[in-house]
C-alpha cells in the first residue's frame, strides 16, 4: 500500500517537473519583448482611456509614442488631449525628445436651434437617443441639420464637461472639456466641433451647419446661415469660406476682429467671451445730408418785418406827393 502511494507521488511529481521544463522552454521561445519605456510613458499618462488620442487606451498610446520615438525621432501627430501640454512634455522627457506645445482645444456647439429660433412643428416620441432619432426624422423644427437634443453627447462624455440646457434644448460645454472628441463622435448630426480655445478663451465660429439654400434654411430657423457671403467679403484674412451655402471660419486664420459678426444678417456667427461692445456714437452727417438740411431749414429766416416797413414808407411818400399837388 505504501509503495503504491510513493509511486503515485513520484509519477505526479515527475509529470509536473516535465511540464514545468516544457513550459519554460516554450515561454523562452515565444517570449514577447516589451520596451520598458512603455511602462514609464504609461505612468505619465492620465489613465483616462478615453480614446481622444486616437488609440484604444493609454497603453496603446504609450506603445505608439515609444515606437514613433525609435522610428521617426519625433512625436508629431501624437497628443494626449486630456493631459495637455504638461503631460506631453513629461512624455517627451522620458523619450528624450522635444515636444512642440499645442494650443488647447475645446468642443463648440454649432447649432442655435432654440425653441424661439427653431419652433417645433412635430413632436417626436420614441427612444431617447439621437442616433436612433436621426434615422427616423429630420428634426422637430424641420431642419434636418439641427441638434436633436436627446443627449447622446452627454452620455459619451466621461468628464462631466457637457450637459443639456433645459431652456434651449441644446448642449452646453463647460471648462471641464478635455477635447477628447467623444461628443464629436457621438453626435449623428456633426454639430459639435473641436476648435482652439483662443487667447483669453475667446473664439468666433458659425453656429450653424445647415447646407440648404438661404430661403428654406431661414424658414426653418431664424438664425440659420443663409450663405449671403457678407462675412466672407468683409474678412481680410482669408479665414472665411462659403461652401454649399454655408459659411465656415478657419480658426487658424481668424484674428478675432469680429467684423464678420457685425455684418451677419441672421446672427449665425457667435462671439464667445468678448467684452460687451461700446455703443456707437452718433454718425456725423454727410455733405449731402448737410446740404439737404440747409435747403429745408435755412439758418437765416426771411425778415418779413423789413418788407412791411418798406411798404409803410412807400405809402407815406405817396401821401406827401398828393399833398404837394394840392
Amino acid at each position: 500500500m505504501d509503495n503504491i502511494i510513493l509511486i503515485a507521488v513520484a509519477a505526479l511529481g515527475g509529470l509536473g517537473l516535465l511540464a514545468a521544463v516544457i513550459l519554460f522552454f516554450v515561454a523562452k521561445k515565444f517570449k514577447v519583448y516589451e520596451d520598458p519605456l512603455i511602462d514609464e510613458v504609461e505612468e505619465k499618462l492620465p489613465a483616462a482611456n478615453c480614446g481622444g488620442c486616437g488609440f484604444p487606451g493609454c497603453r496603446a498610446f504609450a506603445e505608439a509614442t515609444v515606437k514613433a520615438a525609435k522610428e521617426t525621432k519625433s512625436l508629431e501627430g501624437h497628443n494626449c488631449p486630456v493631459g495637455g501640454n504638461d503631460v506631453m512634455q513629461d512624455v517627451g522627457k522620458v523619450l528624450g525628445l522635444e515636444v512642440e506645445a499645442m494650443a488647447p482645444m475645446i468642443a463648440v456647439i454649432r447649432c442655435n436651434g432654440t425653441p424661439v429660433n427653431h419652433p417645433a412643428k412635430v413632436k417626436f416620441e420614441g427612444v431617447s437617443s439621437c442616433a436612433f432619432a436621426h434615422g427616423l426624422h429630420g428634426g422637430e423644427g424641420g431642419c434636418q441639420y439641427s441638434c436633436l437634443g436627446l443627449g447622446d453627447c452627454v452620455d459619451a462624455c466621461d468628464f462631466d464637461a457637457i450637459h443639456m440646457n433645459p431652456e434651449t434644448g441644446l448642449p452646453v460645454v463647460n471648462d471641464k472639456c478635455t477635447a477628447c472628441g467623444a461628443c464629436v463622435i457621438a453626435c449623428p448630426r456633426d454639430i459639435i466641433e473641436l476648435r482652439k480655445k483662443g487667447p483669453k478663451d475667446r473664439r468666433i465660429f458659425v453656429s450653424c451647419v445647415n447646407a440648404e439654400k438661404g430661403a428654406p434654411a431661414k424658414k426653418n430657423c431664424q438664425t440659420a446661415c443663409i450663405g449671403c457671403s457678407k462675412c466672407e467679403k468683409v474678412c481680410k484674412f482669408d479665414a472665411i469660406t462659403i461652401t454649399s451655402f454655408l459659411a465656415y471660419i478657419n480658426f487658424e486664420n481668424c484674428t478675432l476682429c469680429r467684423k464678420c459678426v457685425e455684418v451677419c444678417p441672421t446672427s449665425a456667427i457667435w462671439e464667445v467671451n468678448f467684452k460687451p461692445r461700446k455703443p456707437k456714437a452718433d454718425r456725423p452727417a454727410s455733405v449731402v445730408e448737410k446740404a439737404t438740411a440747409t435747403k429745408a431749414t435755412p439758418e437765416k429766416p426771411i425778415p418779413l418785418t423789413i418788407k412791411v416797413d418798406n411798404v409803410q414808407e412807400d405809402l407815406k411818400k405817396e401821401d406827401n406827393k398828393i399833398e404837394n399837388k394840392e
